[in-house]
């Protein structure tokens, strides 16, 4: 009688056993099924757990076998979910979602790919695609900076004076000494060219000179300036 019993026991304890482990079975095949997307017309076929990278967003919403009824989709013919997005900015978000790196065509923009991201709720490439387009516009700003060189002349006297109320972003860079100017007095004064630059953004429209040979040109300005004068 008490082998009988330990033997309904253990039989029992079996059944229970093979329906958990069929069970488990079913969780993993549920959870590694593959799934079939037709956006925008073009087929994308990936797993339930690339789309379910993100747990909030709306791609693993999709697919779940209970999805929220204001997140159904309707599906095709060969049981594509029909989602009406551009397919060409889908692949870099699919193949985010499966390795975590943003890859882009150089014909695709970070806005589409923002666009995208933003509409599907993936709230780490929301985060990653601005700090793509931030950064790309901080470089895109500091490559259109230009300096802008101006040649001011002036005698000693008033040297003092303009370096010193100069404003406006301008700054002092050179000071080349021209000789004396011709004066009906009896004191000559010296002349001087001072030069001063500012940053400016090209889309100022102010036309620029380039630095290179700033202080070559000056030089030769001076010299003819100042055998002119001799």
């Amino acid at each position: 009688m008490a082998t009988g019993g330990v033997g309904a026991v253990s039989s029992n304890h079996l059944t229970m056993e093979t329906d958990v482990s069929r069970q488990n079975g079913v969780q993993e095949k549920t959870e590694s099924k593959w799934v079939r997307l037709n956006v925008g017309g073009t087929y994308f076929l990936t797993t339930r757990t690339t789309l379910c990278r993100d747990p909030k967003s709306f791609l693993c919403r999709l697919c779940q076998d209970d999805p929220v009824p204001d997140l159904s989709s309707d599906t095709d013919d060969t049981g594509a979910y029909l989602i009406d997005r551009d397919p060409t900015y889908f692949g870099p978000v699919l193949n985010y979602l499966r390795h975590g790196k943003l890859v882009l065509n150089k014909d695709l923009s970070e806005e589409g790919v923002l666009e995208e991201a933003e509409f599907y709720n993936i709230t780490s490439l929301i985060k990653t695609v601005k700090e793509r387009i931030r950064d790309r516009d901080t470089r895109t700003a500091q490559g259109s900076l230009k300096h802008v060189y101006r040649v001011l002349q002036c005698q000693e006297e008033e040297l003092t004076q303009m370096v010193s109320t100069m404003s406006d972003g301008w700054r002092f860079e050179q000071l080349v000494n021209i000789g004396s100017s011709y004066n009906y007095s009896n004191e000559d004064q010296c002349e001087f060219l001072c030069v001063v630059s500012k940053e400016l953004n090209n889309t100022d429209g102010i036309p620029t000179v380039e630095p290179t040979d700033k202080a070559k040109i000056l030089q030769e300005r001076a010299f003819r300036l100042r055998d002119h004068r001799s």
